[in-house]
C-alpha cells in the first residue's frame, strides 16, 4: 500500500510538471521581403524604368508633362478650358486609345482597340489609364507615359507587350453616359 502511494504520488507530481517545447535545432533568421535581393532588384527596375521615362520628357522639348501622384506622367493634346465635369466611379466612358512603346512605336493602334466602353473603377483595365480617364473631360485627348507597374506589370500581356515594359497611350474621352 505504501509503493503504491509512493508511486501515485510519484505519477501526479511528473504529470503537473510543466511541459517545455522543443526548440528548431537550426532556427532560421527571419527576413523581410525589404532586406530580400528580389526587392533590391525590384527597386533597381524601377529606378531604370523611371529614367528612360525621364529621358522621354526631357527628350520631348515641345510638350509639358505633368506628373500626377499615381505614378504616371501626362501631356495634353488637347485641352478643354471649359469647366466641364470629368468621370466619377461607377461613370459609363467612352473612350479611343492606343498603346505604344517609349520610341512612338505602335503596339496597338486606335484601330486595332477601337472605341472602348469602361465602367470607372467597376472594371479590370489598365491601371495607369484607369486613374488618367479621371482627369479627363469629354473631347480631350491626352497622352500618358505609364511605368510598368501601372501598366502589364511583370507578366506583359501575353502577346505584343513584354516583361516589365512601360507604355504610352494616347487617349480621347468620346462622352461621359
Amino acid at each position: 500500500m505504501k509503493n503504491s502511494c509512493l508511486l501515485l504520488s510519484l505519477v501526479f507530481f511528473i504529470s503537473c510538471a510543466k511541459v517545455q517545447p522543443r526548440r528548431p535545432i537550426n532556427p532560421k533568421p527571419s527576413t523581410t521581403i525589404f532586406e530580400s535581393n528580389t526587392a533590391q532588384e525590384l527597386k533597381k527596375l524601377n529606378q531604370i524604368e523611371e529614367q528612360k521615362i525621364l529621358d522621354l520628357i526631357k527628350n520631348d522639348s515641345t510638350k509639358t508633362y505633368i506628373q500626377s501622384s499615381n505614378g504616371f506622367w501626362y501631356t495634353y493634346e488637347n485641352k478643354i478650358a471649359e469647366n466641364l465635369p470629368t468621370p466619377n466611379s461607377g461613370d459609363e466612358v467612352e473612350f479611343s486609345y492606343d498603346i505604344k512603346d517609349l520610341e512612338d512605336i505602335n503596339i496597338y493602334s486606335k484601330d486595332e482597340l477601337g472605341v472602348k466602353n469602361y465602367i470607372v473603377d467597376k472594371e479590370d483595365f489598365i491601371t495607369g489609364l484607369q486613374k488618367g480617364i479621371k482627369l479627363m473631360k469629354v473631347g480631350e485627348t491626352i497622352t500618358f507615359v505609364i511605368p510598368s507597374y501601372s501598366a502589364f506589370g511583370i507578366t506583359g500581356d501575353g502577346n505584343k507587350i513584354g516583361i516589365n515594359q512601360s507604355i504610352k497611350s494616347t487617349v480621347t474621352l468620346i462622352n461621359i453616359k
